[in-house]
């Protein structure tokens, strides 16, 4: 992810409007909303007109430079940008200017940054620092000389009155109702997803993150090698991990999150140790998990990731995991019909299966938004 700072302003028609649908497009189209500064009301710069309204967004996004350039010109052009005649600056309905991306430095007919107005700009460098204050703008600063946004304001002699708004612009993400969770999980077969797909919601909706901590399980590797002999101690040994894991994060409830979403659900042990072991091994399994489980809370809201058995083999294969290389495309179609199999007796559990067969949500911002869309959606 990087992180980019934008610059907003309007000055032709509703112009709260005009800033508060690009933000709402910027959340769609680039990535998550971090904050957005206050609104000041400006002169116009380098031309008579009406004032400005004007503010600054700080986003993180996965697009690279251009495509964020490109994606930033379409949406001025949606709000009704209209071409420039000429060179002078002109009153616009919407405008939006990168400041930063990352560290970058760069200079070209399409894009310079950081931008090459920035620091003569009252009117983008108080909104810059009300959001970044004593950060370090690590594009202007060298090692010997670090700069803070709120330095950069203090060195600007711009003598433009700005006022500062009462009315202030809200986040998009704080619009969409998840439903009042408090407890999700993602849960899915191996390489749909699941964790990437947690991690993605915590970070956008200030939520408490609950990983699964696979990597640190010593049978795992074996069970790949060998299944008939690590598959019983493997399970034991998730079980007890997956079951002490919850008890902590669970029961420590954090008064800065407004929830807790989990890439993986209690049930997991019991779906994967049933294709992996022996009858016999299983129910004494099974006995063990009930006694161990039987006073955990349950998710609100239970989400299982689908993907075909073609797309897993390839996420499994692009993580590129060294123990994973050798998994059988008929051990994965068991894990599925397993999770299945299980979704369909739990009728006090409140379930939603996603297929995201075709989807790509880390890579495609649309495809992520659908499928938070689909948690509240009946």
């Amino acid at each position: 992810m990087h992180t980019t700072f934008l610059s907003l302003g309007s000055n032709q028609g509703n112009t709260y409007e005009a800033l508060d649908k690009a933000i709402q497009l910027l959340f769609e189209r680039v990535g998550r909303v971090v904050k957005i500064s206050p609104v000041y009301q400006s002169p116009a710069w380098g031309f008579e007109g009406p004032d400005f309204h004007n503010c600054v967004v700080r986003m993180e996004t996965s697009l690279p430079i251009k495509k964020l350039l490109d994606t930033t010109q379409s949406i001025e052009q949606l709000l009704g940008r209209k071409e420039k005649e000429g060179t002078a600056y002109q009153s616009r309905i919407i405008d939006i200017d990168i400041l930063l991306y990352d560290d970058v430095v760069r200079h070209s007919d399409q894009l310079t940054v950081p931008h090459k107005h920035m620091q003569e700009r009252l009117f983008v460098l108080q909104p810059l620092a009300d959001i970044a204050g004593d950060e370090v703008c690590e594009a202007l600063s060298t090692a010997e000389n670090p700069v803070t946004y709120l330095g950069l304001l203090e060195a600007c002699i711009d003598d433009s009155i700005l006022t500062k708004q009462a009315k202030w612009l809200k986040k998009p993400q704080d619009s969409i109702d998840l439903g009042g969770y408090n407890y999700i999980t993602i849960e899915g077969n191996i390489g749909a997803g699941k964790t990437s797909l947690a991690t993605m919601i915590s970070e956008e909706f200030n939520a408490k993150l609950i990983l699964e901590r696979f990597k640190d399980n010593p049978f795992l590797p074996k069970f790949y090698k060998d299944p008939d002999r690590f598959a019983f101690p493997l399970e034991m040994s998730f079980l007890a991990d997956r079951y002490q894991q919850l008890l902590d994060d669970l029961g420590q409830y954090d008064l800065f999150k407004d929830f807790m979403c989990a890439d993986y659900d209690r049930y997991k042990s019991l779906i994967f140790a049933q294709v992996t072991l022996q009858e016999e091994e299983f129910l004494l399994y099974k006995r063990l998990h009930e006694m161990m489980y039987k006073d955990m809370p349950q998710p609100d809201l239970y989400v299982y990731l689908y993907q075909n058995t073609e797309r897993l083999l390839k996420n499994i294969k692009k993580r590129g995991r060294s123990y994973e290389k050798s998994i059988d495309p008929t051990y994965l179609e068991k894990i599925n019909q397993g999770y299945l199999d299980f979704i369909k007796t739990q009728h006090n559990l409140n379930v939603k299966i996603i297929d995201i067969s075709e989807l790509d949500f880390v890579k495609n911002r649309a495809d992520f938004l659908s499928i938070i869309n689909q948690f509240t959606n009946e």
